[in-house]
């Protein structure tokens, strides 16, 4: 998915940059960078941070930044933040979202001019040039954002730093959170809600949908108010966000204990414990130890001083190789146990598979599975949430397919999310076997959306039942 920071101040804030955007890291894959103005000017460091920390990589160019105003970030894909000279003045730039219509888009700069872009690896456009040149368009950088977050067909928020301020844009329907933190005599602008406590800010605001403004060391000033729809993406609470975040005012946490607490109160199951796939399961799986009263333990534990997350490697193969390599078990916690396991949720279903073998391995007697949410149906349009190229890439889908065909109409699929439907039922079970689970049950999406506390026509479920693409949808929605 990728996350910002940004710090404007009235003393030297460099290291209030480094050690911000170093708490993005649990959101990135493949590279992070740093831009600064100060003494030389705009000053710009990226790395790639695939196999080596953040602070590793950027711990000798912090030292030779200096300035009173930064923004950094972790990304997926592209190398950010760039630096832009246009006709609205020098600027650094980085974003955070995805742009589906990106082929459109460059094509309709092309005919307008001569307009160039500097091609990424793979003869790809990085996005966040493309916003860049989108902004460009217009007569002030306020303007032109709005300009690119109303033609981009996806989702993208949007950080950026002039030589005296810095404008931040959530993106259109809050899919990815902003917050503004404060302390006598600076500001920042973080994805992360926790990301600026330990450097001395406390909360200042959280951006709404759509909401653009402009931050220097002196205050926050409203460039463009909220929008009053907002789809954020549920995700966030499931599987990305870090424990101690919290988005719209809930906790990533307490959410998460939630969501065992609703898992074990439609489960019958009584396993001898119940665990989580480590990081993000093992706060669902205390919440469903506690409401359940089945033990908690960590029957394996990952092996984190070395292997990075499983999902950094562009390549699959080594996706499962690092999240085998990982995990160390703990045989006294596994012979002869029947064991529930909690995951945050199953893409592919390669990585659990081989995770409930290994157990099987280990002497496990049963393993059960419960993932943290619904079947996905639905690669995410919005925020990179997987590398899938197709929704076939999804074992949901690829067992559909088997039952009906290539060719399933949106109402089949329907069926298919209805967890008391028999299709549902059948799909469930046809998971479970080839995955070689003991048993299989997903988290129910009506459970979900009350383990986050907020209304479902605000959250984004796209995934699981194609709600929350607000193109096209005929409502009104009174953004601005």
């Amino acid at each position: 998915m990728g996350g910002f920071f940004g710090v404007v101040s009235k003393d030297e804030c460099k290291y209030d940059l480094f050690f911000g955007t170093d708490y993005h890291s649990h959101l990135g894959t493949r590279r992070g960078g740093m831009a600064m103005f100060g003494s030389r000017g705009f000053d710009r460091a990226i790395h790639n941070i695939q196999n080596s920390p953040f602070r590793t990589k950027f711990e000798r160019d912090v030292a030779d930044f200096d300035g009173h105003i930064g923004i950094g970030c972790i990304s997926d894909y592209e190398p950010q933040p760039l630096l832009i000279r246009s006709h609205l003045g020098s600027f650094a730039i980085t974003t955070v979202g995805k742009i589906n219509n990106i082929d459109e888009l460059a094509e309709k700069a092309f005919s307008g001019g001569r307009t160039q872009f500097l091609e990424m690896s793979g003869s790809h456009i990085n996005p966040t040039e493309l916003v860049a040149s989108l902004i460009n368009e217009r007569d002030s950088i306020p303007e032109g954002i709005a300009y690119a977050e109303e033609v981009i067909d996806g989702s993208m928020s949007i950080l950026v730093m002039t030589e005296h301020g810095l404008y931040a844009a959530r993106d259109l329907y809050g899919r990815t959170p902003i917050m503004i933190g404060r302390k006598e005599n600076a500001f920042c602008v973080s994805f992360e809600s926790f990301a600026y406590i330990n450097i001395g800010y406390s909360d200042h605001k959280e951006l709404g949908p759509g909401e653009i403004v402009y931050v220097t060391a002196e205050g926050c000033e409203v460039k463009r108010p909220a929008g009053t729809a907002m789809k954020i993406c549920t995700f966030l609470w499931i599987y990305y966000g870090y424990p101690t975040s919290t988005y719209e005012g809930v906790n990533v946490e307490t959410m998460r204990y939630s969501c065992g607490r609703l898992l074990a109160k439609r489960d019958d199951e009584k396993p001898d414990l119940v665990a989580g796939v480590p990081d993000s399961g093992t706060a669902h799986a205390i919440g469903y130890a506690n409401a359940s009263g089945i033990p908690f333990a960590r029957p394996f534990i990952k092996y984190t001083p070395t292997w990075p997350r499983s999902f950094m490697p562009v390549d699959q193969s080594q996706r499962n190789l690092i999240a085998k390599m990982k995990l160390i078990p703990v045989s006294e916690l596994i012979r002869g146990k029947s064991l529930l396991l909690i995951d945050d949720s199953i893409v592919r279903g390669t990585q659990m598979r081989e995770t409930t073998e290994f157990l099987y391995r280990s002497g496990a007697k049963e393993v059960h599975i419960r993932p943290a949410c619904p079947p996905l149906l639905y690669g995410c349009r919005f925020l990179n949430f997987s590398r899938s190229n197709s929704d076939y890439d999804l074992i949901t889908r690829r067992v559909i397919r088997e039952r009906e065909g290539e060719e399933v109409s949106d109402e089949v699929l329907k069926d298919y999310a209805n967890p008391d439907s028999e299709n549902y039922r059948e799909m469930v079970d046809e998971i479970s076997r080839q995955l070689n689970f003991t048993s299989l049950k997903f988290h129910r999406l009506d459970d979900m959306v009350e383990s986050v506390g907020i209304d479902k026509s605000r959250l984004c479920t796209y995934c699981w039942d194609k709600q929350g693409d607000c193109r096209n949808c005929g409502i009104n929605h009174d953004k601005f």
